[in-house]
């Protein structure tokens, strides 16, 4: 890499010492960001081969969402790792992408413009929202399919704007030339050439099944996207009769199905009930005759045992339909409510005049309905049973999902194929997950799958599916076989495009075409980010260069949706993972332990914690939990943060006016250093080298930065006081030369240690002696400082930093200045540490400003006693 090797050049360059007079953390943000992107420090070189490549597939947010401490929090873990690898010497791919494609920037939208979409009205090119969007909802603007999605990309440019100021404060390393959206031409160019990819080798299909449907957003929804919400409930019971007028007894919490059962089912197992198998029995208020049916996955011991099965109220219901081969009966409709036509299978004027009551009306108010007529029947068996219990829910939406019949596409996943579902699991375990215990999510999930991915949403702002279908002489469409387009014809828009070989005028006319009205799934698209920054299908020779990717960060969440459907299309399109490392980063709690969210109202934004305490504060903070850690939000950690950066400013402008500069640093030669004391300072550097690129290496940056700060603190509070005296020159030139190349070579091993953590006070300090960034120069080396001192103690400092507290403590129990002299002193201490303390007794001595110190072998601790200051001694001469 070029620029790590003209920095390289630049430490051997004399660069003259610029220190400020009072170094500080406020403005470096904005100076240092823009002298980076000017200068190209973070930029991807494409003129390289794979092996020196780092390439990270960097989780595009949502830029219509809210802005929160999350995004500071993941982002700068995987920020804290690309600048490593760029310091190892690594070309690092590190892009940014904004996800503004599907529901979230379509309900922003609505709500920002107040308008909604409606696909029956013309396009008008001169549309403009209100200035003012109406409250209530039903005076919102019904604008075209057209105007609508110009609507969104309008907005959503605004929000990354947003994003992108935020991550540029806070210091992400991102190569910004490199930017997508999930939504722009080559975006929807590559998802749409990889669906079709897929239904050309059999891993898509369109298929006519019960579907999970948000009746608020009237769309599809996927396994990956549902959601468990305990809400208020109540167990309904009421009598099937058999032929002979036996009342067989039920519980249910949704009586408002009661029209659409197909079967009731118990275990083939429940003695109660086996005499009732394979005869039919007959539903009440609405007279239909159902078989009583045998199957494992009924509870004897839910309710009374014996289950209403109904077309359908929930995912065991499709389950036994499928198995059981049960009669489809919908009633309930896309838009959520009952349908007004009263269904074939009810045929008696009862059961009509009972259906009539519900017909039309909303689930809530049909099971209103339902208990009625039931109640005046006579037929409820007891006061309903309230309960809490679980219920699907889309993840974004705001009431419980249905599940209504529906022709959908999908993508297979292993979902019904065992096969392709221990082949996911395998690709699982080529992939080595940070922190490794994450791999089990991932596992069991694929182990609980029990359907294929849908990836079909009744939505407007996304990636069209590419397909169109002929109509016949009736009009009807042929969905077996698909016209599709070429690739080198794509994005296209089927809404609003005619299919290959015919004209617009031929749309939805008989003997012409209809195009495909739905959009991918947002995750389809983002299963995709590999091959989008990547340009696969564009420039395979870059693609070649980045992928497979080296790391996938993104947080634990989101392993059954991002990383699982990433691996799925990598496997189906590339027969590979799609990266070899997965950094799975834990989620933000606020004080009380709680996953902050917006809906609870705990939410920190994140620019007004940047404004009180710098980037490097909050990075310090993100940077000090672990992978995988829920962590919560803690300003306590970003104030020792803040002190931290400070300090890093502060201490170096110390050393390098004390004399030290870049000429000093030890690049192979050792010889300089002869002291003891500076010898000891190395030796430690040398191992916290070791430690915390090993902590890197095995992505713990956590305990990287843990090891670095430690050493610090010691360098500073301890080694910096007690050889002031020599680096002053008070014991000889030779003595000056040692300590000097040992503060030079420690602040350069600091400095580049902590660059991946605090960004902004290293690059400060960098600039103060050095040429170029630090973020371009090597990870420090331990090797120049091998061999020389391999007799060098690295407890010598530590013992003579707590001899010298010692004799702090006792001046300031005296209540007596630091700087008073002592007439003499006892160090009591095993051999072993006195003789370590000999080898930095001169800098103790001046430090302490001590005349004389006596060393006694002593057994335990080392002790400080018998201390006679100076100000005692005039003290009692004066009296």
């Amino acid at each position: 890499m070029a620029d790590m090797a003209d920095d390289t050049l630049g430490t051997d360059t004399p660069v003259s010492v610029s220190v400020p007079d009072k170094p500080a953390l406020e403005g470096l943000e904005a100076r240092l960001s823009e002298r980076w992107r000017a200068e190209g420090t973070y930029t991807f070189d494409p003129d390289t081969e794979r092996g020196a490549v780092y390439s990270i597939d960097t989780p595009p947010p949502t830029a219509s969402g809210s802005l929160h401490v999350g995004h500071m929090f993941s982002y700068t873990q995987t920020d804290v790792l690309a600048r490593f690898q760029r310091m190892q010497g690594k070309n690092v791919f590190y892009p940014m992408g904004w996800d503004d494609n599907g529901l979230p920037t379509e309900r922003r939208v609505q709500n920002y413009y107040g308008v909604r979409c409606d696909p029956k009205i013309p396009y008008n090119p001169d549309y403009q929202p209100p200035a003012q969007p109406a409250k209530n909802q039903r005076d919102w603007d019904a604008v075209s399919r057209r105007n609508f999605i110009e609507l969104c990309e309008q907005l959503a440019v605004e929000d990354e704007k947003v994003f992108e100021h935020l991550f540029t404060t806070l210091g992400l390393s991102v190569d910004w030339g490199l930017t997508y959206r999930t939504i722009d031409d080559e975006s929807r160019a590559t998802s749409q050439a990889a669906f079709l990819r897929n239904l050309t080798a059999g891993d898509a299909y369109l298929s006519e099944a019960p579907t999970l449907w948000d009746v608020s957003f009237r769309t599809a929804v996927a396994q990956a996207e549902l959601e468990d919400r305990e809400v208020p409930g109540a167990y309904y019971r009421y009598p099937f009769f058999a032929a002979d007028g036996t009342a067989v007894h039920i519980e249910t919490t949704r009586p408002e199905l009661l029209p659409a059962c197909a079967a009731l089912v118990a275990h083939p197992d429940d003695e109660r009930y086996q005499p009732l198998f394979g005869k039919k029995v007959t539903s009440p208020l609405f007279g239909v005759e159902v078989e009583v049916k045998a199957h494992p996955l009924a509870k004897p011991d839910k309710g009374a045992g014996i289950a209403m099965v109904c077309t359908f109220g929930d995912l065991t219901d499709v389950t036994w339909w499928r198995e059981l081969e049960l009669p489809t009966r919908t009633i309930i409709g896309r838009d959520g409510r009952i349908a007004a036509e009263l269904p074939e299978w009810i045929t008696t004027e009862a059961g009509a005049a009972a259906y009539a009551e519900m017909a039309g009306k909303t689930v809530f108010s049909a099971k209103e309905a339902v208990v009625k007529l039931l109640a005046e029947a006579d037929l409820l068996d007891g006061e309903p049973r309230k309960i809490q219990h679980p219920v699907n829910f889309y993840e974004k939406g705001d009431k419980p999902l249905e599940i209504v019949s529906s022709r959908q596409w999908y993508i297979r996943n292993g979902g019904r194929d065992e096969e392709r579902r221990e082949r996911m699991i395998a690709r699982g375990r080529e992939i080595d997950f940070h922190p490794s215990f994450m791999r089990s999510r991932f596992e069991n999930w694929v182990s609980g799958l029990n359907g294929d991915w849908l990836v079909s949403r009744q939505r407007f702002f996304g990636v069209p599916i590419p397909v169109w279908y002929r109509l016949d002489e009736a009009g009807e469409p042929d969905y077996s076989n698909p016209v599709l387009p070429a690739e080198d014809q794509l994005p296209v828009d089927p809404a609003a495009e005619p299919a290959p070989g015919f004209d617009e005028a031929q749309r939805d006319q008989p003997g012409g075409f209809t195009g495909d009205a739905d959009v991918l799934d947002t995750w389809a698209t983002s299963s995709l980010t590999p091959q989008i920054v990547g340009r696969w299908g564009r420039d395979e020779d870059f693609f070649a260069k980045v992928f497979p990717f080296d790391l996938r960060p993104q947080g634990h969440d989101i392993i059954r949706t991002w990383l699982f459907s990433t691996v799925v299309r990598a496997d189906a399109l590339e027969s590979t993972v799609p990266w070899r490392n997965a950094a799975i980063s834990g989620w933000i709690l606020d004080p009380d332990r709680k996953k902050m969210s917006k809906s609870k109202g705990n939410v920190v934004v994140p620019t007004d914690v940047l404004e009180q305490f710098g980037a490097d504060a909050v990075r310090y903070w993100a940077a000090s939990a672990k992978l995988g850690a829920d962590t919560a939000y803690e300003v306590a950690q970003m104030k020792i943060g803040r002190r931290l950066a400070i300090k890093i400013l502060n201490a170096s402008k110390f050393v390098l006016n004390l004399g030290a500069t870049q000429a000093d640093v030890i690049r192979e030669d050792a010889s300089t250093v002869t002291n003891g004391l500076d010898r000891s300072l190395l030796a430690r550097l040398k191992t916290v080298i070791d430690d915390a690129t090993r902590a890197f290496e095995a992505y713990d940056y956590a305990r990287a930065l843990d090891i670095t700060e430690s050493f610090f603190w010691s360098f500073t509070d301890d080694y910096v006081e007690l050889v002031k005296d020599r680096a002053y020159g008070g014991q000889g030139d030779a003595e000056k030369a040692s300590v000097l190349a040992a503060l030079a070579t420690t602040l350069d091993s600091a400095l580049r240690l902590f660059a991946p953590f605090l960004p902004f006070a290293t690059e400060e300090v960098w600039g103060w002696w050095r040429a170029g960034s630090v973020h371009r120069a090597e990870w420090p080396s331990s090797e120049a400082l091998s061999g020389v001192l391999a007799d060098a103690d690295p407890a010598v400092l530590p013992v003579v930093g707590a001899a010298l507290g010692g004799i702090r403590k006792a001046k300031s129990e005296a209540k007596v200045k630091q700087r008073t002299e002592v007439l003499t002193g006892t160090v009591t201490a095993p051999e072993a540490q006195l003789e370590q303390l000999r080898q930095g007794l001169s800098d103790l001595l001046a430090a302490a400003n001590a005349r004389n110190l006596e060393l006694v072998v002593g057994e335990g601790e080392m002790s400080v006693g018998d201390v006679e200051l100076a100000a005692a001694e005039e003290a009692a001469q004066n009296a």
